[in-house]
């Protein structure tokens, strides 16, 4: 089974903000995340998926997850990109 760290963006009045997951079926996850029923962070918004990456493992997927989590010079990359 593959599983996918993905990031997330929204943008709240000039500030964009991001959130990092992961998971194994991209298009549900991203559904709870926009009717509110996904992470607590992530409720009231509507977010787009900018960024994934697919993992053989559950593992892998979480070892990357809190690397991209944790790197806030990579997250700002993928941002910039973005805009």
């Amino acid at each position: 089974m593959a599983y996918f760290v993905y990031v997330i963006i929204t943008k709240k009045k000039s500030k964009v903000i991001s959130y990092v997951g992961y998971t194994n079926n991209l298009k549900k996850r991203l559904n709870l995340h926009n009717t509110g029923k996904g992470a607590k962070f992530t409720r009231g918004r509507t977010w787009k998926i900018i960024y994934t990456e697919k993992c053989t493992t559950i593992s892998e997927a979480k070892s990357r997850e809190y690397y991209i989590k944790k790197n806030r010079k990579f997250r700002n990359f993928i941002k910039r990109r973005y805009k």
